[in-house]
């Protein structure tokens, strides 16, 4: 994972010390001290209407499915080189559209009174479940090029690269059609060629590393921990105790094996309204968000690279429709 160091200044270390302990006091969002300040709390906003500073970093569901088609494509013509006509798998479609994406929808849980009364904790009714592909059939000597390794071989054996510039310089030790197979073979390249181009190709999952490390900081922050146990002694009062957070509701209250049931109806309208009731959708957000920009500050160089390559990426999917 490609990752950049911030520059700090000379200043002594009585300085540095009282800077230390004024941003702890102060709370201040660009220190990485302390909780950081929060900018506008919105009153129960819609998780459709929540943005997130990654969010400018992170692909949508049409954008994400587009890359699949585009790393297939690159993937098929890989092939094309070796003699095979291989017929891209195209990732499935999400189906029953439901309008604009959601994608931070059960961020902090179940939040949508209308889903809450319909679907309970099923997260996968109303929106169909996509066709999965089916895998292609390949002979042994297109296996050999599509997976850089003979069939049977021990997985993880076979030379591979982290990148496409790294595998240029790296033999695989097979050939076809009297050419060199690629390190990690057809598959693998078309990752490389899309997502690892170069030496300094920041790691994919870089930007969600972030977001992660946002949501799990938000989650110690004093003011989130507050408004949980709010919404949990809520909870208590609409029969359902001993819950402390919205992550443990199914599996404390043994709804698994029937998420959308009369049951589960129930406790998820209970568990809607009192986060209505305490607002911790607006406040877990407004947390969440001064976590993501401060991660954000703390990593703007990685992050301008990181940009830039994804907008390459785009231009190559352009140039391949």
């Amino acid at each position: 994972m490609h990752t950049v160091r911030r520059r700090r200044s000379s200043a002594s270390a009585a300085v540095l010390l009282a800077a230390v302990f004024l941003a702890g006091c102060a709370g201040a969002g660009g220190s990485g001290v302390g909780e950081p300040e929060l900018g506008p709390v919105g009153a129960d906003p819609a998780t459709a209407g929540l943005s997130f500073p990654m969010d400018a970093y992170t692909d949508t569901e049409a954008e994400r499915i587009r890359m699949g088609q585009v790393q297939q494509t690159l993937v098929s013509r890989c092939m094309a080189r070796y003699g095979f006509t291989y017929e891209p798998v195209r990732p499935a479609e999400p189906a029953g559209g439901e309008g604009a994406e959601d994608r931070h929808r059960y961020l902090f849980g179940l939040a949508d009174p209308v889903r809450a009364a319909a679907h309970g904790y099923d997260r996968s009714a109303g929106s169909g479940t996509p066709a999965k592909p089916a895998a292609p059939q390949l002979s042994d000597s297109a296996y050999v090029v599509m997976n850089g390794e003979q069939p049977g071989a021990r997985g993880g054996t076979a030379p591979d690269a982290a990148t496409e510039e790294e595998a240029a310089q790296l033999d695989s030790g097979l050939t076809a059609a009297g050419r060199k197979v690629p390190a990690g073979g057809c598959a693998r390249e078309g990752y490389r060629k899309l997502y690892a181009p170069t030496r300094d190709s920041v790691d994919l999952l870089f930007t969600f590393g972030l977001a992660s490390e946002a949501h799990d900081r938000s989650k110690q922050d004093s003011r989130v921990v507050g408004v949980l146990k709010k919404w949990s002694a809520c909870m208590d009062k609409s029969g359902y105790g001993g819950i402390p957070t919205p992550y443990d509701v199914v599996d404390k209250l043994g709804l698994d094996e029937d998420k959308a049931g009369p049951k589960a109806v129930t406790a998820a309208k209970a568990d809607v309204a009192c986060k209505r009731e305490v607002n911790l959708v607006g406040v877990w957000a407004a947390v969440e968000k001064a976590y993501q920009e401060r991660l954000v500050d703390e990593h703007a160089e990685t992050l301008a690279l990181y940009k830039k390559q994804r907008e390459a990426r785009f231009k190559l999917a352009a140039s391949l429709a």
